[in-house]
């Protein structure tokens, strides 16, 4: 690294809303399809897997089943913004392809703290194999990569003795963040307030990490510098250290169009999910 170089412009490169201005409609955009998809899709909307009240995820169904696994699929919004029904079609893909997809609801800092919001998203997972007895993949994008790692690296049987070992198979993080300490540096982090040790503690890339499974780390072509170092990282050094890595680039994508593939059934990011869930 050159000593010399100046440091990164942290608060430029993840405020992802300034980098892209016309994200608005792009969001808006979600809220219509995720709505027309509720309208049509098979599916149970607002099962709770907790008392929280944002504890609940829709489950969307395939009109026929071809998978050994359940896609949980886990929302972005920095921690912070959104929920799953502005996502319901980044089921459609997979649906199509015969695999089950959850997308699974959680709390908002500043109401909870960030790593309250992992234990949510470990209770989703836990919750989803009790009542359906399969592996989870598990996906998400942005603040959704972070969680989906996350429940990858987590040691279920800390969570519960009951649970399986590999409850989790495999994770594909979609524009991820792994390394949370440059956030501290940022307005992102007046909702979250997280301190250096904090950010540490709720960084994937610090756990141990989850060898033997699969981990894709994928990030859009057009997003910032910081946000591709962040997949490259967590695919060296995990890789590093056993656990089945793969790194990719959506060409031309930024942070809020790189999802759009999933809402297709022949697309090479949906395809690559049915993957690995055995369809």
């Amino acid at each position: 690294m050159d000593p010399t170089a100046p440091s990164p412009d942290y608060e430029t490169e993840y405020n992802n809303r300034a980098r892209v201005p016309e994200h608005p409609g792009i969001i808006a955009g979600w809220k219509a399809d995720a709505a027309a998809y509720r309208e049509i899709a098979p599916s149970e909307l607002g099962v709770r897997y907790g008392e929280g009240e944002r504890q609940c995820y829709d489950l969307f169904k395939p009109q026929e089943s071809r998978g050994d696994a359940l896609v949980m699929f886990i929302h972005g919004g920095y921690w912070q913004a959104l929920d799953p029904g502005f996502f319901s079609h980044m089921a459609r893909g997979l649906n199509a392809r015969g695999l089950p997809v959850a997308v699974v609801g959680y709390d908002l800092c500043p109401q909870v703290e960030l790593g309250h919001i992992v234990w949510e998203i470990q209770q989703a997972a836990a919750a989803l194999w009790r009542r359906y007895g399969l592996p989870i993949v598990a996906t998400g994008h942005s603040a959704g990569g972070h969680l989906a790692a996350c429940a990858l690296a987590t040691n279920w049987r800390n969570v519960d003795p009951g649970l399986p070992e590999r409850l989790v198979t495999s994770a594909y993080g979609i524009s991820g963040l792994y390394n949370l300490k440059p956030l501290t540096e940022t307005s992102i982090n007046d909702a979250l307030q997280l301190d250096m040790v904090s950010a540490e503690r709720e960084s994937p890339l610090f756990w141990p990490a989850p060898s033997r499974l699969t981990m894709d780390a994928v990030v859009g072509g057009a997003e910032s510098d910081e946000y591709h170092k962040q997949s490259r990282r967590i695919v060296d050094v995990w890789g590093l250290e056993g656990v089945q890595t793969r790194y990719e680039e959506i060409a031309g994508a930024n942070h809020f169009t790189v999802i759009a593939g999933l809402a297709e059934a022949e697309d090479p990011m949906t395809r690559r999910i049915a993957e690995l869930a055995g369809a």
